[in-house]
């Protein structure tokens, strides 16, 4: 079983109640934890509960982090 924990996260609204989570994560499980970046695609349901659609996920190495802000940098020129 792994159990997903959230160490801290920002939300970025955008559109008609649609917003991106970026999150940093945590997964434990017996044999040990693992860090990441979470960013997260959702929607807001007209009871203002919080629904995810798509998510992917990071390594929080700063190098790589670091790359994949400086590429969304550069192709949203």
């Amino acid at each position: 079983m792994v159990d997903f924990q959230t160490v801290k996260s920002e939300e970025i609204a955008f559109g008609n109640n649609n917003f991106l989570e970026i999150a940093r994560k945590k997964a434990v499980t017996e044999s040990g934890e693992n860090e990441f970046i979470s960013i997260s695609r959702g929607f807001y349901t007209p009871e203002k509960e919080k629904r995810f659609k798509k998510s992917i996920a990071v390594p929080v190495e700063k190098e790589v982090v670091d790359a994949v802000i400086e590429a969304m940098k550069k192709i949203s020129e």
